[in-house]
């Protein structure tokens, strides 16, 4: 049994509901997982390394007789899988070193040299303008590498501050001004805030103290998730699921999302520094959202949850489109960044219903 150690919590941390475990795959039924795990093996004076992984999984329709809940009962395909490595020096700015990926796309190294940050989609866009329709889950993994790489950095975070509290040798610096605290960029930034309040005070954020992370393993299930190796102390997980089902007549989609960044502290034990889940339903026959709404479990501080209620926004609005709708748009202190990326996933439903249309 694993012991969790005494921790104390920020006074203002934020919401601390994760959930446990994964919903059973509904038969007709398609999940998308991914996971970006945010590893330092050379410590912290060495590169940043962020391995992407991603996997569709058709769950076939009921046989008679069967339960309908997925499993062995009504088989399962992989439709596709997906693989990113990127090398990144993180305390030079984030500069992409070295990056690889399955299926193979040479001009990604176009990408070298440059930020995994701002403006880091848009030079994706210009290195191989092909990808987000040629490789639909390969291109979520690249898009998902500049959240990843910036919250990566509260595992830099929290090794500092455990440095300045045990007298431990610093870690490396990072480049000046490497890191901009925005004010009122969504809600956790908000002016008067716990996290603008303390930058004011401290020149620094605050470190964020999650909940510990319950499994997201399904026992009995072992296609639950894809194939995810256990996290080393002070690694981060950025993970997300999307499951897509049609209704009985087929006119609508049902859309069940999480995500979850999780970070593992020294003693081994896992805790969650974001965490949502999101609900839809998408007309098919339109392909836009008939609802959608977002349910904070995990925030850092007391400030962030209020964003949540920026998702049915999206009611009424077409999938096609919907990464750029949403940069565009989601902005300011109703909105959070890590949920705004989680909305922006949702674009790829429409390639998630092609299989279940076709039976």
């Amino acid at each position: 049994m694993t012991t969790v150690p005494l921790r104390i919590l920020h006074p203002r941390h934020g919401i601390h509901e994760p959930t446990s475990g994964t919903p059973a795959r509904v038969a007709g039924s398609v999940r998308r997982t991914t996971t970006i795990d945010m590893l330092r093996p050379e410590g912290f004076g060495g590169p940043l390394h962020l391995v992407a992984r991603g996997r569709d999984l058709r769950t076939a329709d009921a046989r008679p007789g069967s339960d309908g809940a997925g499993g062995t009962a009504a088989g399962a395909e992989v439709l596709g899988e997906a693989m990113v490595h990127a090398v990144v020096d993180f305390t030079a700015g984030r500069e992409l070193r070295q990056i690889t990926s399955d299926p193979a796309r040479p001009a990604l190294a176009g990408l070298i040299g440059y930020s995994v940050a701002a403006g880091f989609r848009a030079r994706l866009d210009e290195a191989d303008p092909a990808v987000a329709a040629e490789e639909d889950l390969l291109y979520l993994l690249l898009d998902d590498l500049p959240g990843a790489a910036l919250v990566s950095g509260h595992a830099y975070s929290a090794a500092a501050q455990d440095a300045r509290e045990t007298g431990t040798p610093a870690i490396p610096p990072m480049r000046q001004g490497d890191y901009r605290y925005v004010t009122d960029l969504c809600a956790g930034f908000a002016t008067g805030g716990t996290i603008m309040n303390e930058v004011e005070a401290f020149g620094r954020s605050p470190v964020v103290t999650g909940p510990v992370a319950p499994s997201l393993e399904r026992p009995g299930d072992p296609l639950a998730w894809h194939d995810t190796p256990p996290l080393p102390p002070r690694g981060m997980r950025r993970a997300r699921r999307v499951d897509v089902r049609l209704d009985g007549s087929a006119a609508r989609a049902h859309v069940d999302a999480l995500f979850r960044d999780s970070y593992v502290l020294p003693e081994g034990v896992a805790t969650v520094i974001h965490e949502y889940t999101v609900t839809a339903e998408v007309d098919t026959a339109t392909s836009t959202f008939l609802s959608c709404e977002a349910t904070p479990r995990a925030l850092p501080f007391v400030e962030c949850p209020a964003a949540a209620a920026s998702a049915t926004r999206l009611a009424g609005m077409p999938l096609a489109g919907l990464r750029p709708f949403v940069r565009r748009t989601f902005l300011g202190t109703s909105t959070c960044t890590h949920l705004n990326d989680t909305l922006r996933v949702l674009e790829d439903v429409q390639a998630l219903l092609g299989p279940l249309r076709a039976g």
